[in-house]
């Protein structure tokens, strides 16, 4: 696993997220990317913060989706990834060598918060999905064509959403044949089948 292609994705885990989750995954493996998550260890014994501590130094890039932040006025939400967004810049910040050159992208569902004044995330580069499979590969496909190795080439996001719906399909029928819900997939069954679908499904490069 290489650094320079690991990217660190931090984002809700409840249902109404997945399928965001789903897509993005897609879509960081399709550009020639390594996601990592916090999801990838299941290992109950294990304290949470050291882990994180672990995948951010393993990984250049960091997509951080605050989208749970955006959900309602509740101050009780689920802090993780605004606290594990923290930890990442702070690992460029105050890091040494390449970790100074770490690089990340903000997702969130719509703008209600770029007008708050007072908030940290103020003047912060956030790009909005609105819950739109379609939107948030689009962003992370970008995100990672500016962060690509030197003449590596990246399809167009109208592409990977194709592809993307082409491999849903192929993971509902999956599912459904070996009377799996979707819902019990864990991230090493997801990745597994991502990359296993890709191995068939390979992906045309431009001459």
């Amino acid at each position: 696993m290489s650094y320079a292609t690991t990217v660190f994705f931090s984002c809700p885990f409840d249902r109404e997220y997945r399928r965001l989750f789903e897509a993005i995954v897609f879509t960081i493996y399709e550009c020639g990317f390594q996601p990592r998550s916090t999801l990838e260890i299941d290992d109950s014994d294990e304290i949470r913060t050291p882990k994180i501590r672990v995948l951010i130094e393993q990984s250049r890039l960091g997509i951080h989706d605050l989208s749970v932040m955006a959900s309602g006025p509740d101050v009780l939400q689920d802090l993780n990834v605004p606290v594990e967004l923290g930890m990442f810049l702070g690992a460029k910040a105050f890091g040494t060598g390449v970790h100074r050159r770490k690089a990340g992208l903000i997702l969130d569902v719509d703008v209600t918060r770029e007008t708050d004044e007072e908030s940290l995330l103020a003047g912060m580069d956030i790009r909005y999905h609105r819950a739109e499979p379609e939107e948030a590969i689009c962003h992370v496909r970008d995100f990672l064509y500016e962060h690509r190795r030197a003449r590596h080439f990246l399809p167009q996001a109208d592409e990977i959403v194709e592809r993307y719906y082409e491999f849903r399909t192929a993971l509902e029928e999956s599912c459904a044949a070996h009377r799996i819900h979707e819902d019990s997939l864990t991230f090493r069954d997801l990745t597994t089948f991502i990359v296993g679908w890709m191995s068939v499904n390979p992906l045309a490069l431009a001459a």
